[in-house]
């Protein structure tokens, strides 16, 4: 599977440069696997998203081909991305504490999926600090 490749890869780089790998590598390495896959691509739209070296945020997401998009806010994908993106632009405000943060994303994830008819079922929230990785499930419409 994808995952798998992923793995194998971050694997290597974490020998080959006795480091672990940055969210900002993490980003091109998986953009390069995309891309090597142009003309059977795998239907995915990644979001990645992690702390640097310097604890600064970073978060970016790809079409199914591997172009980039960085961003200082928010990415959104999916089915619901256009609902979502309305969401989140009327909803995000700079320097949210974890719990300001999840209280926002939750809000537009179940906004936004209760007006698309392909999208439901709950979503799962991670919120990443330098004290560790809070996670979260919502319950949405299951219908």
């Amino acid at each position: 599977t994808l995952r798998d490749r992923f793995r194998m890869r971050v694997n290597l780089y974490k020998h080959r440069e006795e480091r672990t790998i940055e969210p900002g590598t993490f980003a091109n390495l998986v953009s390069h696997t995309l891309y090597e896959r142009r003309f059977g691509p795998y239907f995915v739209e990644p979001v990645i998203a992690g702390l640097d070296k310097n604890q600064q945020p970073f978060i970016c997401n790809m079409d199914l081909i591997g172009n980039i998009n960085y961003a200082k806010d928010f990415v959104v994908c999916g089915t619901a991305s256009d609902n979502l993106f309305g969401m989140c632009e009327s909803l995000w405000e700079p320097d949210l504490g974890p719990e300001d943060l999840f209280e926002m994303v939750s809000q537009a994830l179940l906004n936004a999926v209760d007006r698309d008819a392909m999208s439901g079922w709950g979503a799962v929230v991670h919120i990443i600090t330098p004290d560790g990785t809070i996670t979260r499930e919502l319950k949405g419409r299951m219908d």
